[in-house]
């Protein structure tokens, strides 16, 4: 079954500045501006009310394509979310006997990894552009990754967890490593 048109809209909140051009969609805000263009789908994307919310629409299209309208409302909230607040994730160094010990060089554009498992390598992990890491000040064994863009802070999070894989092990007995303990929206 074809649904004729379906529509869905999002409000742009205050102190963002957004400009769509042919499905270019770019964000402004006060941690900068992101841009995401989303010409691979056969919507319809403009900005209504003024320049006060954004409109998304498809026609002739099927279920499971009309899911992809809800996808993107959800990447533009995001992009919006990412530079009114930013986006962190909190890591845990988890570890039983050896203690890792995580190192942020280059001014926290790259993370040191040491003495994992009692490893004698060094495993760098260097960030995606945009993206940020630090020491927790009040957690201890807690890396904190913040950046605008919520896929290059979750890449760079997933770098750093995979780089702390264990191997040749039972992986239900040596739990050490690097694990995503939370994440979201920065609490101003």
């Amino acid at each position: 079954m074809r649904t004729l048109c379906q529509e869905e809209s999002i409000k742009v909140p205050k102190g963002v500045k957004i400009t769509i051009k042919a499905k270019n969609v770019e964000v402004t805000g006060k941690h900068g501006s992101l841009k995401r263009n989303f010409k691979h789908l056969p919507i319809e994307l403009w900005l209504a009310n003024g320049g006060k919310e954004v409109k998304a629409r498809m026609y002739f299209a099927k279920s499971k394509q009309l899911s992809m309208l809800r996808s993107v409302c959800s990447h533009i909230s995001n992009l919006f979310e990412g530079v009114e607040k930013k986006f962190e994730y909190k890591l845990r160094l988890v570890y039983a006997h050896f203690p890792i010990n995580a190192n942020i060089v280059n001014g926290g554009k790259t993370l040191e990894i040491r003495n994992f498992l009692g490893e004698k390598i060094v495993r760098t992990v260097h960030m995606l552009p945009g993206v940020s890491v630090e020491k927790s000040a009040n957690t201890k064994d807690e890396l904190i990754i913040t950046g605008t863009d919520i896929e290059l802070a979750g890449r760079s999070a997933a770098l750093v967890h995979q780089s702390c894989l264990v191997k040749d092990k039972d992986i239900r007995k040596f739990l050490d490593g690097i694990y995503v303990a939370s994440h979201g929206a920065k609490e101003e």
